[in-house]
Order: C-alpha cells, then structure tokens, then sequence
C-alpha cells in the first residue's frame, strides 16, 4: 500500500518577508521538518494555478500565467492529513511559537479545481464570517 505523503502549501506574502517575519517563516518549516511534512512555496505568481496542480496531483496541468490581485495574507493548505495530524501540527506550531496563521485549509476533492487564488477568496470570506465581522454578512450594528 503506498504511503500518501503530507504536504503543506505555504504563501507568504513579499511584505511580510520584507519587515522580518522570515523567522516565522523559519520556525514554521522547522516543525513540517520535525514532523516529517513536505512544504511547498507558492508564490503570488502561482496564484493563478489550481489547487490539485500546486499539490501535485495527477491530472492537473500548469496554467498560462495570468495575473491575479496582491494578496497580502499568510495562507497554509494542507495536503493528506487526517483530522489528527491536523491538530497535531496545529499544536506543534503553537508551541514552536509560530504566530497565527489565519487562513488555513486542507485540500478536498471540491478546491483541488480551484484557483489558488479563488481558495484565498474563499477562506478570507470564511475567515470574516468565522471572527464575527458583521460587515463580511450584509447586517448592521443598529440591533443592539
């Protein structure tokens, strides 16, 4: 039975590495090092291949390059992880001192055909929804 390897896409946007968060970015691949995980680079100009393409999946081939928005946020997708793996990595970055990462996902059957990007989108819209910003939901303040 062949072993399905872990893999962690990871987007750090240009700015960040400018202001010195290489070392978040450091402490990160430390742990998917320790924790036998492989990382994958994605770079704004990656933004427009699909998810199953930048995970290597069979079936999906590269993209003409196509110019997508500046992303400016952090974004960790994960592939081949079970639901306990997940947490364990989650814990290991905490402990190693890793700042938040807000945007995470685990790859599916349904994003895999997605744009890099579009996942962003998804994930910010979820990420808004999730941290209670009422304005992501259409709705005012005027209830309280």
């Amino acid at each position: 039975m062949a072993v399905t390897k872990e893999m962690v896409l990871y987007y750090q946007p240009e700015k960040a590495k400018q202001n010195g968060n290489d070392t978040k970015s450091a402490k990160l691949k430390a742990v998917l090092v320790r924790m036998g995980i492989r990382i994958r680079n994605i770079t704004q100009d990656q933004m427009n291949q699909t998810v199953g393409y930048l995970a290597g999946y069979d079936g999906f081939e590269e993209r003409d390059f196509e110019e997508c928005p500046l992303v400016e946020e952090e974004i960790l997708v994960m592939k081949n992880f079970s639901n306990r793996r997940v947490d364990e990595l989650l814990m290991s970055l905490r402990r190693a001192g890793v700042p938040r990462i807000e945007l995470k996902a685990v790859v599916t059957d349904t994003n895999c055909k997605w744009k890099f990007y579009d996942l962003y989108e998804e994930l910010k819209k979820e990420h808004e929804v999730m941290s209670g910003n009422q304005e992501s939901l259409g709705e005012s303040d005027s209830g309280e």
